[in-house]
Parts: structure tokens; C-alpha cells; sequence
């Protein structure tokens, strides 16, 4: 099924997005919408479902424990700019996922003074950030439509390229989706546990 996706071409001129109408799957109804700072309680217990269930494949018991620490947390940040999206099934959150126009790559990472700064579209590439699904409803497609969306948005706010920080447990969904691992990269969370990740990019056509 071809799912139209309609998104303002004034996401160009201003860091924050205006509202977008919802995408709407049937049988059962599937909504995508922007997260709202209402929706941070759901979106963590997605993430720590995910983390708990998912990761638990990929990660040993110390890193699933460190990862719901410091990886299950909503950005406030990426919910302002207007960017971050969640997935509902009959009213209830299910999936998030979001794209970023500024330096930071990935949830958990060390503070640093350019993570806030806004990327330019002309060299730099959008980030991918914080996509996750709740184990029960995994493999229906929900990660490819939020990618589908924020790449459709970085699109058209002139973004030619757009990179991830990818956890073991969603690279299979990146590479399906076009994205190339182009560094294996060991991502140390803030108590100092250590994940294996990989860096991937997907250029825009």
C-alpha cells in the first residue's frame, strides 16, 4: 500500500515544523503523528520494552541495564524542534522514532558544546535519532514508516545525506532500508559501560 506523506515546505525556513496531518493504516488503524512533551512517559516505556526485549539478544545483562539508564530517555530537545514522531495502534503508542537538524548523533552520548548546534544542510548530514519499537508489535513495518518520514522531511528541509547511530539490534532494519555501515563504533554510555554500535549513512535522492 502507498502511503502519501504531505509535510510543509516551510520546515526550510524554521527549526521547528508546523503540525502534520496523521498517516493512516487500516486493519488495524495505524497513526503517525509528532510527539508531544505529553507523550514522554509512553515513549520511554517503548524504549525500555524495546531495550529490555530486543537488546537482550544482542547485549548481555550489564549493558541492557546500563542501556535502560541512559539510552531509554526522551530528548526534549528533538520534541520541540518538531521532529520526533510516535506510532499508535487504537490510541496507544507503540513505536517512536525522529530525525534531527543538530550535532547530536545518538541518545546517551557525552555532553559536548556543539551537540545543540544546527547542522547545515549543505555539508552536513541529518540525523536519525532514537527509533524504537515495542517488541510486540515488531515486524509490521512501523520502523520503515517512521524512516520514511524523516527522510521525506529531511528531504525538504535540504538535506542531501542523513546518519545514524545504529544499536546490533536495529542495523538489520537500517541495512534493509538503504543505510551503509561506515564505522563500527564502541559507544560508551555515562556509567562506562560499553555497547557495540555502527555508524550509518543513507544518501538522499
Amino acid at each position: 500500500m502507498t502511503v502519501g506523506l504531505f509535510f510543509s515546505r516551510r520546515a526550510r525556513a524554521v527549526p521547528k515544523l508546523p503540525p502534520a496531518p496523521p498517516v493512516v493504516y487500516h486493519r488495524p488503524l495505524i497513526m503517525l503523528r509528532r510527539a508531544t512533551h505529553a507523550d514522554q512517559v509512553d515513549i520511554r516505556r517503548v524504549m525500555e520494552a524495546s531495550l529490555a526485549s530486543i537488546g537482550s539478544r544482542y547485549y548481555d545483562g550489564q549493558q541492557v541495564a546500563s542501556a535502560l539508564e541512559w539510552v531509554a530517555r526522551p530528548d526534549p530537545q528533538i520534541i520541540d524542534d518538531g521532529t520526533y514522531f510516535v506510532v499508535e495502534q487504537d490510541g496507544r503508542i507503540v513505536a517512536c522514532g525522529g530525525w534531527s537538524r543538530r550535532g547530536r548523533l545518538y541518545a546517551g552520548s557525552s555532553p559536548e558544546s556543539d551537540e545543540g548546534r544546527l547542522l547545515d544542510p549543505a555539508t552536513d548530514a541529518a540525523r536519525v535519532r532514537a527509533m524504537f519499537v515495542d517488541p510486540r508489535y515488531s515486524r509490521r513495518g512501523l520502523g520503515r514508516v517512521i524512516l520514511e518520514a524523516c527522510e521525506s522531511e529531511a528531504r525538504l528541509a535540504g538535506f542531501r545525506s542523513v546518519e545514524l547511530m545504529a544499536l546490533l539490534s536495529g542495523e538489520e532494519l537500517y541495512a534493509a532500508c538503504g543505510y551503509q555501515v561506515v564505522e563500527r563504533v564502541d559507544i560508551t554510555l555515562g556509567d562506562g559501560v560499553v555497547l557495540g554500535g555502527a555508524k550509518m549513512v543513507k544518501q538522499l535522492s
